[in-house]
């Protein structure tokens, strides 16, 4: 610790004055934690992208799908209300088109059932590749940490070599990998966890549009016919 602190004040000052590094030397300068970091940055803007799209994409108008449904159920048309939800390509017209082809077939505990776990297979696509999304938001931080003990670990390294001559430009590279890697591990982290909430949120938001369609469904057989 007291050679660290007998560090030339001037060959500090002169490692700080030169040109100023461009963003690759900075990335550059983080050593090979920076390619697994650049990795699941990629990664994680991949799946948010991804899902986002998809999500959205899901979260269809269900409340005039359901009038719709009311019209031809209570009219008595099941193949009319069939061919509804078969035009559309989303998780409400999915799950109630299993509801009609089961009418008739089963009770309606049996009909309840089987909406249910075509709903549970909805959410199990909506919330495909979340978790690891999850994981990167985890794992990035701690990949930077680890660069910055690697870097650490060089810069005391380069002291025990050198002794009392050792100066800031020869401990520049090794605190430089320690700051760039943390400053990376948070940044991918940060993002990443911001993006799996938003997703959450937005996931959320279907599941609970699919509970009441299928509610609104369930209600609609005690319902008398037209």
């Amino acid at each position: 610790m007291l050679t660290l602190l007998q560090i030339n004040t001037d060959s500090l000052n002169q490692a700080m004055s030169g040109s100023k590094n461009t963003l690759f030397d900075n990335l550059v300068a983080g050593d090979w934690p920076m390619i697994p970091l650049g990795l699941l940055l990629v990664a994680a803007i991949y799946i948010f992208v991804e899902r986002y799209m998809t999500v959205r994409k899901a979260n269809a108008d269900s409340e005039d799908f359901m009038k719709q449904v009311r019209n031809y159920v209570l009219k008595g048309n099941l193949e009319g209300a069939k061919g509804l939800c078969e035009s559309r390509n989303d998780p409400f017209a999915r799950m109630i088109h299993k509801g009609i082809s089961r009418l008739g077939t089963g009770t309606l505990k049996d009909i309840e059932a089987s909406i249910e776990n075509v709903g549970k297979l909805e959410i199990i696509r909506l919330e495909r590749r979340l978790p690891l999304l999850a994981t990167i938001a985890g794992a990035a931080p701690m990949i930077g940490f680890m660069g910055t003990v690697l870097g650490m670990i060089e810069a005391f390294s380069v002291i025990q070599a050198a002794g009392d001559s050792a100066n800031a430009a020869e401990l520049a590279g090794g605190i430089s990998t320690a700051m760039i890697t943390t400053v990376t591990g948070l940044v991918v982290g940060v993002l990443a966890y911001l993006g799996y909430n938003i997703l959450v949120a937005l996931v959320n938001k279907v599941v609970f549009k699919l509970e009441l369609t299928s509610s609104d469904f369930l209600d609609l057989l005690h319902e008398p016919a037209a």
